[in-house]
């Protein structure tokens, strides 16, 4: 039995100057920014005065405006199946995020001998300079870089300048990339000699139901003439020291391997994300030179020929999304209460994996993963040296992609949340005869800074890669759809396992329903929207449906990563083609408002193992289909169910068995009745729409409603929090509805609603989640789509209260307090 075994230790690294010389901090506020060119905006000298002031992270493009003329890209996209060439309208957002920029800040150092840049992300294609002098250039805008600064930086106490260059580059990205230094810039200050953070290991070597035997692999930095003294400490939650140890560096030698032993260990998984804190010091003459604190978590990984995937010896099938990196209307700013928003409503619906769709993520995500229980797939890549985008990073490929690909796994290898480590997504070598060359040099390059982990790709041209061996080298092979080649891949490849690496590509618009019901691929409609009933699909994917049958009846499947999470700003498909003011994916479980669209609960249903789900649609509240026949859907995790419309059954349906669809013949939506319930021939009468659950002893356990709505009447608004951080880092999400006098939403209003924020806070965005809307993100109105929307709020740097009002024509305003402290 072939088996790829990972047994590691996570590691979420923050470096602390307790005990050392070791000091940080971030490089937040005091940026000028200025798009276009600037001649000689490095220099130390140069006038900026008439710049914008911002703070970062930050994304200029983000504020739009959106414009059909914004990086048009003119491409025949062969993986997507087409023949001819297309104009790509909204593909990347359309929003400005290409051509140049500038930005420029001051600092002072505070003395130590050692001093860095580190940068989490810079978008894109960056060139840094301290004090008029180039200090290094990184083309990729997705990838952390550190740089050296010690011999370009001024002495302490006196000023110096960090300039950026940005060169965006148009037709580079088939997605909204985002545009400025969108991720965090930290300066670094150390002693002469200092532990390596991305040089630090950290591996699980045994780990039972008693015992965990880690490894921590340290690596000095600087001369060590006198020898030094590496000490560990691991400490409970409790800060309880369980573990301890400390060896000695010889003269001369930079590097340290000592073992912890952790007895009766509590394992980190997606649901008890328990975790240590693991210190690290160097010691010199009796005194702490350095020091690295971070938290830390145990657990196993195992991939087993024809078995599957097992976390810590028990088997389970990844429930994973993949996700891009912009944070809808907030743009692609990393902010940390927007991410961990989106991550619990993940949580909540039964995920715990996600896929960083294609590029490498922040620092922040692997940290709260680890933190909140997700696993991870990483990759760096969405094209190799072959191009997809004409100005795309396949120009850099052959002398960066080593240094990406090891950084990568540097970067985050210690991290419990990390299962598997990508290399590509889609890229057209898969087509070349000798692509399995460069998968294998690219995984070798992951095996060798990390061989706890497995490697995977994700593929989407089977017929090709099962005939020209692509796939023969790779540790796991990942298929992006294609769910009618996995039996036969299977029998072919030789690692006995394959991971569903994207599936379904279902689109859908929250509110939105199209009839007659029936399975639809590339559905196209006059108002460029797709169905809520999670009927329709790409000529390449296909409904949730089909992946959930492929996780039910092969063991040798490890789970899916589904197509995805949220939308996301650009590849607004089916109306990817000549189709604006279409800007925006459909593809999300969750709209680009942040609120969950009915797929939601389809997902739900099968995956949150903790929470009974039951859902009913469509909405009820269809003027003018009075006697149509309007199909009713439930979601629920329950067997059966019986519906009512006023009062009177519509029926109790069962979710079929699959020998039971496999005999059903001539209906297309065969397989959906063993996932979902479905009453076909529902007459539409106003009125009220109940659903009752029943348990499998046949007793009532749950019910649910819809009612026909009456006309609008009031706003209301629910808060995901009542208090914020002052200084504007944190956000409070506001969901608006609009409502009839007796509660129930208005499903097709559209009113423009407006935001004002009072006293110790601030508006900072609003979305509705209609892919068409061009409305800009920043400004305080935003029309409802299918009657909601979110708006988004943070302190104004002042302790006390926000208050946040929104009102529209026509209706009764809402107001919603939030302590700022």
């Amino acid at each position: 039995m072939k088996r790829f075994i990972v047994l590691s230790l996570m590691v979420g690294i923050s470096f602390l100057s307790v005990f050392s010389q070791r000091s940080e901090r971030i490089l937040e506020e005091g940026w000028k920014f200025a798009r276009g060119r600037y001649a000689s905006a490095e220099k130390v000298n140069y006038d900026d005065k008439l710049w914008s002031s911002v703070t970062v992270p930050h994304d200029y493009a983000i504020l739009g405006p959106f414009d059909r003329n914004n990086d048009l890209q003119d491409v025949m996209n062969i993986q997507n199946k087409e023949t001819k060439v297309n104009r790509k309208t909204g593909r990347t957002g359309g929003l400005p995020y290409d051509g140049e920029a500038w930005y420029r800040c001051h600092f002072r150092l505070n003395g130590n001998s050692r001093s860095f840049l580190y940068f989490d992300g810079v978008m894109s294609e960056a060139t840094v300079f301290v004090n008029g002098r180039q200090v290094a250039f990184q083309p990729n805008g997705y990838a952390a870089f550190q740089v050296e600064i010690t011999s370009y930086a001024h002495r302490p106490g006196k000023d110096n300048v960090l300039a950026i260059k940005l060169d965006s580059k148009a037709h580079s990205s088939r997605w909204y990339p985002g545009a400025g230094i969108f991720r965090e810039v930290r300066l670094i200050e150390t002693g002469d000699v200092l532990l390596s953070a991305w040089n630090t290991k950290v591996i699980t070597k045994i780990v039972g139901a008693n015992k965990a035997e880690v490894s921590v692999d340290a690596t000095i930095v600087g001369e060590n003439k006198s020898g030094s003294i590496v000490r560990l400490e691991l400490l409970d939650t409790n800060r309880n020291v369980v573990a301890s140890r400390q060896a000695s560096v010889r003269a001369g030698e930079q590097n340290s391997r000592q073992i912890l032993t952790v007895l009766n260990p509590r394992l980190w998984s997606p649901e008890q994300p328990n975790l240590y804190h693991l210190r690290i010091s160097l010691v010199r003459d009796k005194r702490v030179v350095d020091h690295l604190e971070q938290e830390v978590g145990i657990r196993s990984v195992e991939f087993v020929k024809g078995q599957g995937f097992f976390l810590n010896g028990k088997h389970r099938q990844i429930q994973g999304v993949c996700i891009h990196h912009d944070l809808g209307a907030l743009g692609t700013a990393v902010n940390e209460s927007a991410l961990r928003y989106r991550l619990r409503l993940l949580k909540n619906m039964g995920c715990d994996a996600i896929r960083t769709s294609h590029n490498l993520p922040s620092s922040l995500l692997p940290r709260l993963c680890d933190e909140m229980g997700l696993m991870l797939l990483i990759e760096p890549f969405d094209e190799w040296d072959i191009p997809k985008c004409e100005k795309g990073f396949h120009r850099y490929f052959e002398d960066y992609a080593e240094r990406i690909v090891r950084d990568m796994v540097r970067h985050f290898r210690n991290h419990a949340s990390v299962i598997l480590w990508g290399i590509g997504n889609e890229v057209p070598n898969q087509r070349d005869p000798e692509g399995w060359k460069l998968v294998k040099r690219l995984q070798q390059y992951c095996h060798e800074e990390d061989s706890t982990r497995s490697v995977t790709v994700c593929m989407d041209q089977i017929p090709y890669v099962l005939a020209n061996g692509f796939a023969k080298e790779v540790d796991i092979p990942g298929i992006n759809y294609n769910t009618w080649n996995f039996e036969k891949a299977a029998a072919v490849w030789q690692q006995g396992m394959i991971l569903g690496s994207e599936t379904a590509s279902t689109v859908s618009s929250r509110g939105v329903y199209k009839f007659p019901l029936k399975l639809r691929s590339m559905a196209m409609y006059a108002d460029h929207q797709s169905s809520g009933y999670d009927v329709e699909y790409c000529s390449w994917s296909n409904t949730p449906d089909v992946d959930f049958s492929l996780a039910e009846k092969y063991p040798w499947y490890l789970g899916q990563f589904v197509w995805t999470g949220f939308d996301y700003l650009g590849e607004p498909t089916p109306y990817n083609n000549d189709n604006w003011p279409s800007h925006s994916s459909l593809f999300g479980i969750i709209d680009l408002a942040n609120i969950p669209k009915d797929r939601y609960y389809l997902y739900r249903s099968l995956w949150n193992k903790r929470d009974h789900t039951l859902h009913i649609l469509p909405h009820w509240t269809w003027h003018g289909r009075e006697g149509q026949v309007t199909p009713v859907m439930v979601y629920t995790d329950y067997p059966e169910a019986e519906l009512f419309l006023n009062g009177k059954s519509m029926g109790r349906r069962r979710k079929l068995s699959l020998s039971e669809v496999q005999s059903m013949k001539g209906d297309s939506l065969a397989l959906l009745r063993h996932y979902r319930l479905i009453w076909d021939s529902v007459k539409y009468e106003s009125g009220k729409l109940v659903v009752v659950a029943y348990d499998r002893e046949g007793h009532p356990a749950m019910s649910d409603s819809v009612c026909t709505a009456g006309q609008p009447y009031r706003l209301v608004a629910t808060v995901d929090k009542h208090s914020v951080c002052a200084n504007g880092t944190e956000y409070a999400f506001v969901q608006l509805k609009v409502v009839d006098r007796q509660g129930n939403l208005c499903p097709d209003s559209s009113e423009r609603i407006r935001f004002r924020v009072d006293g110790c806070g601030e508006f900072v965005a609003s979305a509705n989640g209609d892919p068409t809307d061009l409305n800009p993100f920043h400004i305080s109105e935003m029309p409802v789509f299918q009657g909601q929307l979110m708006a988004i709020v943070r302190g104004n740097g002042r302790v006390g209260e926000l208050l946040f009002e929104a009102s529209a024509d026509g209706l009764l305003p809402c107001k919603i307090k939030i302590k700022t402290k």
